[in-house]
């Protein structure tokens, strides 16, 4: 074994600096998480709760085998909206949980928010939620309660929305199984969530699944019709056969649902690992070494040795590009690479040797854990004219075409090409989290005030006119709170460019359940299926 060693001193003032910093913002955190907790408010809830109905989260508890993991997916979604009647969270909930000793990927309409109808924000977590779930071979498990799309934003729902139902096909056809259980509305374009489910199982008297309820079908046709009639849970089990499943009550749904994914004879493409031996330090010291000022360098090893099993951890190039510390490791059993930034820049040594290194996972099939502390790509004339945009280019080359899956870890800084060397949200990781001391963001806030500055000035000075300093100082300061606000986690969270923004203690057991989740699926590498190098 190669145990990495520690220099973290945990009695010193720069720790404690750092520590008490990060403890502050995940106090920020939790009360935004507490927030889609709340999904509608209080007012809503017991309303839901008079009508004898369970809450979301509920649901899900009693779906999931008991005392089992439940990772939540993109809780903070639409945080920051513009539109207040966005509630944070979407009013949906999303995540990886176990039913039956199978993985699955649960979504679960929270009806407390606009009786579950669906806003811009929550197309698009409903959207993320299956591309995790194809990307991993994950059954879905719909909880459907939901008014449809809300219509006053019907202009950014409607036209994308239909994406939704093809990807339930395309889950169908890759054989991935699909499930539905309807605890109330499930109207118009909600309906073919059921309709287009392998399995449905309907609750009796509370389930509503129709294209259009009773005043649509008077206005549109004349005819008299009731909801039961209509599209209740018995009509569609005995009648028009959408329904396979009849629930007497919500338990009773959710106890069916537990039943048919035990049918399913679902088997992941991989065996289980090894117990895992644990990291040799303790995990509560990860929220010390970030420090507050992303221009202080810290030492990626120093986290690395905090996640990975028995803090065992192989480095490739040790000497070489030392900006980027890669290696090999395991984590919760499973075989993991790892790329880390280690000073912030990356130069062409690190992006040659991180195109090497990606090569070498994906002809061993090994995934990619990367670690984000990076400020970019160094810029200047020596390495303009030493090949930094070519070797860039190879690293987000490589990273572009590799075929193993890829996890992303935003730690501290991950701004510029370096956020996509480092695979980036639009490099399709299979997951992407962020811890609450990240920032991300085309660059600093401080260097994009800057460079505007010096444009306006060479513009004046370009028309023979004098520069305003004091409204440039003005400026100066409005661009970098407004780029400062726009680079924090929670901001970017909420606009679904990370999978959720977690506590740093939780890190290895979060990426130990992607990465079950992610062998559920064959991890196969590419096999020189790589673009051309430019050397």
């Amino acid at each position: 074994m190669t145990v990495l060693g520690t220099g973290l001193d945990t009695a010193s003032p720069e720790y404690a600096e750092n520590r008490a910093a990060l403890l502050a913002k995940l106090d920020e955190l939790a009360a935004e998480h507490a927030k889609a907790v709340a999904g509608g408010g209080e007012k809503y809830v017991e309303r839901h709760r008079r009508r004898g109905k369970l809450l979301a989260r509920e649901r899900i508890e009693l779906l999931l085998d008991p005392d089992t993991p439940f990772l939540e997916l993109s809780p903070l979604a639409a945080w920051g909206s513009a539109s207040p009647e966005y509630t944070v969270g979407a009013s949906l909930v999303t995540g990886i949980g176990v039913i039956e000793g199978v993985e699955c990927l649960v979504t679960a309409n929270d009806p407390t928010v606009r009786g579950g109808a669906s806003n811009p924000w929550t197309l698009k977590k409903a959207l993320r939620a299956n591309e995790i779930a194809y990307a991993n071979r994950l059954p879905v498990v719909s909880l459907v309660e939901s008014g449809g799309a809300d219509l006053p934003s019907q202009k950014e729902i409607f036209i994308p929305g239909g994406a939704l139902f093809k990807d339930l096909t395309r889950l169908s056809a890759a054989g991935i199984p699909t499930v539905a259980v309807v605890f109330g509305n499930s109207t118009a374009g909600g309906a073919y969530v059921p309709g287009m489910s392998d399995h449905v199982i309907m609750v009796k008297e509370r389930a509503k699944v129709f294209l259009g309820g009773p005043p649509l079908v008077k206005m549109a046709t004349g005819e008299e019709s009731d909801d039961e009639s209509l599209g209740g849970a018995e009509m569609h089990a005995r009648t028009s056969g959408l329904a396979d499943y009849f629930a007497v009550d919500e338990p009773d749904a959710l106890r069916q649902a537990r039943r048919v994914v035990t049918r399913l004879n679902w088997r992941k493409a991989h065996p289980e690992p090894a117990l895992p031996e644990p990291p040799k330090y303790d995990a509560d010291e990860l929220l010390g070494i970030v420090p507050g000022d992303l221009k202080i360098p810290f030492d990626p090893r120093e986290v690395i040795a905090r996640l990975v099993d028995g803090s065992d951890f192989d480095e490739f190039k040790p000497l070489y590009g030392p900006s980027l510390t890669t290696g090999w490791a395991r984590l919760h059993g499973y075989p993991v690479g790892i790329l880390a930034n280690a000073q912030g820049v990356l130069f062409s040594e690190e992006s040659q040797k991180a195109a090497q290194f990606i090569q070498l996972a994906n002809q061993r099939d090994v995934p990619l854990l990367f670690l984000h502390n990076t400020t970019g790509y160094m810029v200047g004339k020596e390495y303009e004219q030493g090949g930094i945009i070519k070797h860039g280019a190879m690293m987000i080359n490589a990273v572009s075409n590799s075929k193993v899956p890829h996890l992303s870890v935003l730690m501290g800084a991950s701004y510029g090409a370096g956020h996509y060397g480092m695979c980036g949200r639009a490099y399709d990781p299979r997951f992407l989290f962020a811890w609450p001391s990240a920032k991300s963001a085309v660059m600093g806030p401080q260097q994009l005030a800057g460079v505007l500055s010096i444009v306006a000035r060479a513009s004046a000075a370009a028309k023979g006119q004098p520069y305003d300093d004091e409204a440039d100082a003005g400026l100066r300061a409005m661009v970098e709170q407004q780029i400062e606000s726009e680079s924090l986690p929670m901001f970017l969270s909420g606009r679904l460019y990370d999978d959720g923004v977690i506590d740093p203690r939780d890190t290895r057991t979060v990426l130990g359940l992607c990465l079950s989740a992610i062998h559920t699926a064959p991890v196969e590498g590419a096999r020189g299926g790589f673009g051309v190098f430019r050397m």
